[in-house]
C-alpha cells in the first residue's frame, strides 16, 4: 500500500535510486502492485559514473534529484492475496519510471516484478524484468 510521502526503490536503470510518492493516479488512497503514480526522485546515481569493467565508460543518468515523474508500482511489502489462494510479500517498496506516454525510461529492470503487472496491462516492464512472481 503505496500512499503520500511514501519512498520506493527504483529498480531500473533511468538514473533515479529512491524516489517519494506525491500522487496516486487512481485518486484512491493506496496504490497496490501495477498502479500508476507520481514521484519525485530523492536519491539519483551520480552523472560520472562509470560503467562495468571501469574502462571508463560514462554513463548519463535519464533522470535527476528533484525530477517528477510517473512510475509504476512493481513490489509492496503489503500482502497481496491473489485469486488462486497464494499470498505474496516483497522486501520493500519498489517501483519503475515511466514517461507520460507509458514507455518505460529505463532499458533493465533489475529484481523481482509482481505477476499483477501482467493483469494490469504492463506487460512491458514484465519483459524488462529478469524474474516475475
Amino acid at each position: 500500500m503505496i500512499q503520500l510521502k511514501t519512498m520506493l526503490n527504483c529498480i531500473d536503470n533511468s538514473g533515479a535510486t529512491v524516489v517519494e510518492c506525491i500522487a496516486n493516479m487512481k485518486m484512491k488512497r493506496h496504490a497496490r502492485i501495477g498502479d500508476r503514480i507520481i514521484v519525485v526522485v530523492q536519491k539519483s546515481r551520480s552523472l560520472g559514473e562509470t560503467g562495468p569493467g571501469g574502462a571508463g565508460s560514462v554513463t548519463a543518468a535519464k533522470v535527476r534529484r528533484g525530477d517528477i515523474r510517473h512510475a509504476i508500482v512493481v513490489r509492496t511489502k503489503k500482502k497481496v492475496q491473489r485469486p488462486d489462494g497464494m499470498v505474496v510479500k516483497f522486501d520493500d517498496n519498489a517501483c519503475a519510471l515511466i514517461g507520460k506516454n507509458g514507455e518505460p525510461i529505463g532499458t533493465r529492470i533489475n529484481g523481482v516484478v509482481g505477476s499483477e503487472l501482467r493483469d494490469k496491462k504492463w506487460s512491458k516492464i514484465l519483459s524488462l524484468a529478469s524474474q516475475h512472481v
